[in-house]
């Protein structure tokens, strides 16, 4: 301990002697079976020898010859226990410290990071900080500060040609930006899936990549389409008016006809095209420990597992079962029967309550976008919740695959609550809301 640096030499000496001694009777102990009576005499006689020594309160010179003398017994009886090398003893104890990591993670609290923002804006998934302008952009020291403090992550287009910039779009998914799956990195060394977008400029693609899971339309419609709350909307309202124009372009696939959305932007050659940082989504602590105890609570930030939800939409494209940890809220519990009416939400016949969220999204208060009918849940249907199950629906309704899609939630997938937000350290960090 700190204090005992202010330890006499006598104090410190009789310290190390109890070590030893309580070294020498786990060997003991361990080996005594296997060790010869010859060994085992010297080692009782040392051991002996250095205990007198300290009920007769030896000087600190007597008792170092003893630990000396009980050491050279232990160094030839010790086998496995003694002596150590300092690899073994550096194995050991990070062997000791991962089981201890595990039992916290499995039964008391465990890390998760929110990927998507199917939960906005209570909690953020990776989010995008637009820059109107070149001149907008952090500079060097302001990307490291953001880097450590939020995450945040950079990405920019430069034109290679000059014209319009031009966004092309997914035709099987009005809504969504063309893209395609290409592999990755995360951390520089662990394989990971991202996505590859490109805008064209003239007869020239501007490409840059972002993670699977991060929200490229939002960039899109604010860095183009401010002015509309979705990019679905925007894009509604651009092909009412014929704002759209189909071209024949080279893609890393072959020629393709594609359909682009135009954004009446023109640039030049070396201009930027489009400029942003990708921030961290939330990180936090699940509480495991809770719902062991109690039921969860309808109003509850729920944690679960997808391991056990059968449905395509809980499917990679290769018709694998997601494993996955998702965060929604809990809305249903057995018995409850839910529908909702314009963008409120009731259960058992009437508003529900138990969170703030449900009272924003029924006015659409703030950037709470009320909640959207559809599935389960679409227009004039309720939906009673089934023995053993729960149901789940993100926050921000109009951007969440949730239970409305894909079905409820098996009680033995729970996992817990959020506990607390401990990164990015933004305003949003603390308690988890």
């Amino acid at each position: 301990m700190f204090f005992g640096l202010f330890d006499s030499v006598e104090k410190k000496m009789r310290t190390t002697a109890v070590n030893w001694l309580e070294l020498a009777d786990r060997i003991f102990h361990y080996r005594r079976d296997v060790l010869p009576e010859k060994d085992l005499a010297a080692m009782q006689e040392a051991t002996g020898s250095l205990r007198r020594q300290l009920r007769e309160k030896d000087d600190a010179g007597k008792l170092k010859l003893g630990i000396e003398t009980l050491e050279a017994v232990l160094r030839r009886t010790g086998g496995m226990h003694y002596p150590k090398s300092s690899f073994t003893e550096n194995i050991e104890f990070f062997l000791v410290a991962a089981i201890v990591i595990l039992g916290i993670r499995m039964y008391f609290v465990q890390p998760f990071k929110i990927p998507t923002n199917s939960m906005w804006p209570s909690y953020n998934g990776m989010t995008p900080e637009v820059f109107a302008t070149k001149a907008d952009e952090p500079g060097p020291a302001a990307r490291v500060v953001r880097a450590a403090a939020m995450g945040a992550r950079g990405r920019a287009l430069d034109a290679g040609a000059d014209g319009e910039i031009l966004v092309p779009i997914a035709r099987q998914a009005r809504g969504l930006v063309k893209y395609r799956e290409v592999p990755g990195r995360t951390w520089i060394i662990f394989p990971a899936v991202n996505r590859e977008y490109r805008l064209l400029v003239g007869d020239r693609w501007s490409t840059t990549e972002v993670p699977l899971d991060f929200d490229f339309d939002w960039v899109i419609r604010e860095a183009f389409f401010p002015g509309y709350q979705t990019l679905a909307e925007a894009l509604e309202a651009k092909f009412i008016r014929g704002e759209f124009v189909d071209k024949d372009v080279a893609t890393p696939t072959g020629t393709e006809r594609v359909r682009f959305v135009r954004t009446g932007k023109q640039v030049r050659a070396g201009d930027r095209v489009l400029s942003f940082d990708i921030l961290t989504g939330d990180q936090l602590f699940v509480d495991r420990l809770s719902y062991h105890f109690m039921r969860p609570q309808v109003g509850d930030g729920f944690v679960f597992r997808t391991d056990h939800i059968d449905s395509p939409y809980m499917q990679d494209m290769a018709g694998r079962q997601l494993e996955q940890y998702y965060i929604k809220r809990l809305v249903g519990t057995p018995g409850d029967t839910l529908e909702i009416r314009e963008t409120a939400l009731y259960r058992n016949g009437a508003p529900i309550t138990g969170s703030k969220a449900f009272d924003r999204n029924a006015t659409r208060e703030g950037r709470y976008p009320g909640y959207r009918a559809t599935g389960i849940l679409a227009p004039g249907r309720t939906f009673t919740v089934p023995p053993d199950s729960y149901v789940a629906l993100g926050d921000n309704s109009a951007n969440s695959q949730d239970s409305r899609y894909w079905g409820t939630v098996p009680a033995g997938d729970v996992v817990g609550r959020p506990l607390f937000i401990y990164y990015p350290f933004t305003q949003r960090w603390g308690p988890a809301p």
